[in-house]
C-alpha cells in the first residue's frame, strides 16, 4: 500500500511489491482492506493533515508524523466490517479510474467538485461514507455518524486569490467533507485516544521495569519510567518501509 509524500488527496493505493518505488513514495508493508480503510478514511486524513507539513498548499504526508503516531481503533486487524468497506471503495475507485481512463488525481477533482453530479462520482462519495461510518463504528463513536453528513467547504477563502493578472478566475478549493466541528470533535477524541495509551505503556514499563531483578541485591527500583513521548507510536508501525 503507498501514498505520494506530496499529494493534494489523501490517497493510498495498492501496488504489485516487484518495482522500485521512488522515494518520493510512502510504501507500507501491508494488503489488508481494513488498513487501507482505515487510513483512507477521513478519521485518518484529519490526523495527517493536523500533524503533516505543506508545501504551499499540498499535504506533505510524512511517515513519523502523520502515520506512526496515529492511533488506530482496537481490534482492526480482524474487523470485518472494515475490510469489507475497503474491499468495495476500492474495487469501485479502481473499476472507475479505468473506465474514464483517469487517475487518482483526476478522480479526486471530480470527487471534490460541487458542479460534478455523475452517478460514478456520486457512488463514490456514498462508498466513501460507507467506510468512514464503518470507521466510526470500529472506535466505538457511533454518536458521530449523525453528525458527519460531508458538505462541499472551502479549504479557505481569499479574496485575492479570485482572480488571477488575466482575469480568468482560478477553481476554488471546495474540498468534499465533514464540517469543521465534527473535525474538531474526531481530533479531540484521537488525540485523548493517542494520549490514554501513551499512559497505558508507561504503567505497563513500569510494571515490567518493577518485575526485573536487580544484578546487585542492593541496588535501588528505579522510581519512575524512562521519559515517553507525549505522542506515541501506534503498533502498526513496523509496516512503514
Amino acid at each position: 500500500m503507498c501514498i505520494s509524500c506530496h499529494t493534494e488527496y489523501v490517497a493510498f493505493v495498492f501496488l504489485p511489491s516487484d518495482i522500485v518505488f521512488s522515494h518520493a513514495v510512502v510504501v507500507f508493508a501491508d494488503e489488508r482492506n481494513a488498513s487501507f480503510a482505515v487510513l483512507s478514511s477521513r478519521v485518518h486524513e484529519i490526523w495527517a493533515r493536523f500533524f503533516g507539513s505543506k508545501i504551499g498548499l499540498t499535504l506533505r504526508y510524512t511517515p513519523s508524523d502523520c502515520f506512526e503516531t496515529f492511533p488506530f481503533p482496537a481490534g482492526w486487524e480482524t474487523n470485518a466490517a472494515l475490510e469489507a468497506a475497503g474491499r468495495e471503495y476500492y474495487e469501485f475507485r479502481a473499476a472507475l479510474m479505468v473506465r474514464n481512463n483517469e487517475g487518482l488525481t483526476k478522480t479526486y477533482n471530480r470527487f471534490h467538485d460541487p458542479e460534478e453530479t455523475s452517478p460514478d462520482i456520486l457512488r463514490l462519495r456514498e462508498l466513501h461514507a460507507a467506510m468512514d461510518r464503518a470507521v466510526l463504528e470500529a472506535y466505538g463513536w457511533p454518536d458521530l455518524i449523525p453528525q458527519s453528513q460531508c458538505e462541499f467547504l472551502l479549504d479557505y477563502e481569499d479574496e485575492e486569490d479570485a482572480a488571477e493578472e488575466t482575469g480568468r478566475r482560478r477553481k476554488k478549493p471546495w474540498r468534499h467533507r465533514w464540517p469543521d466541528l465534527v473535525r474538531d470533535e474526531v481530533l479531540a477524541r484521537l488525540l485523548k485516544l493517542n494520549s490514554e495509551r501513551a499512559e497505558q505503556e508507561r504503567l505497563a514499563g513500569l510494571a515490567a521495569v518493577g518485575k526485573k531483578k536487580p544484578n546487585n541485591p542492593r541496588a535501588k527500583t528505579p522510581s519512575a519510567a524512562p521519559p515517553q513521548s507525549e505522542i506515541l507510536p501506534g503498533p502498526q508501525s513496523d509496516l512503514f518501509v
